[in-house]
């Protein structure tokens, strides 16, 4: 089947079912211009003091505090960022009552930026922390807002109430994702008639194994590259997805 023939196909399936569920990971913000981890320009390609695996994992966060901030700030700071089609035109399916929830393994809150109101964020969200004494609540610009800093020779956020650390609500390498958030997630992909995946190498566990869960009608996958999981979808479409959400 030509291109043209699978965005066709692929409009068609959307435009039948009124149960869609949207599972997307980087390559869908990519087009904002965030940047991917994975790919030959990702994340995981740059060079650093150490791995972007290690700074982002929860022992570096305790043990490494100040480098940590360091390397959040420069890399993962996205809230100046905009939505690009394909979450706007997912918010759009939202309000028709077409699709009923997007799951993303992004933490940069472009689905929420462009309207979308069921997002499961398996991995958290750079728009939430927390102190890891008092719990105490703050948003992004006590983290990115240097100005807000109490000591201009450090990165890492201090609590106003307790002088505890401030974490961000993100799932770092060595935690588990939320119980709450991944439960709903399986529902949500369970229960739906249509999955969408897109944007997404497949290989992040536990993140990609939620898929397992689907046993409706259509399973399609969008993404550059092949997916371990391309011999079972019902439409593969190896292209950009702006491509193919431009067209809906």
């Amino acid at each position: 089947m030509e291109l043209e023939e699978k965005i066709e196909e692929f409009k068609r399936i959307v435009d039948e079912s009124n149960n869609i569920v949207f599972f997307g990971g980087a390559g869908v913000s990519t087009e904002s211009g965030i940047p991917d981890f994975r790919s030959k320009d990702g994340l995981y390609n740059q060079k650093y003091d150490y791995p972007p695996e290690t700074m982002l994992s929860h022992t570096f966060f305790v043990n490494k505090t100040e480098d940590f901030y360091k390397f959040y700030i420069d890399k993962l700071n996205a809230i100046n960022y905009e939505p690009n089609i394909t979450h706007l035109k997912l918010a759009e399916l939202e309000k028709e009552g077409k699709l009923k929830a997007v799951v993303t393994q992004n933490i940069d809150g472009l689905h929420q930026k462009a309207g979308s109101n069921k997002v499961y964020e398996l991995h958290g969200s750079i728009y939430r922390y927390y102190c890891t004494r008092c719990k105490k609540y703050y948003g992004p610009e006590k983290i990115f807002d240097r100005s807000l800093t109490k000591d201009e020779n450090s990165y890492v956020p201090i609590c106003e109430e307790c002088g505890g650390t401030i974490k961000p609500d993100v799932v770092l390498y060595e935690e588990g994702l939320d119980d709450d958030i991944v439960t709903g997630a399986i529902n949500a992909i369970k229960n739906a008639e249509t999955l969408i995946v897109a944007g997404t190498s497949l290989t992040v566990y536990p993140a990609s194994g939620l898929i397992r869960y689907f046993k409706g009608k259509n399973l399609i996958l969008i993404n550059r590259d092949k997916t371990p999981y391309d011999n079972i979808a019902n439409l593969v479409i190896n292209t950009s997805l702006g491509d193919v959400f431009g067209t809906i």
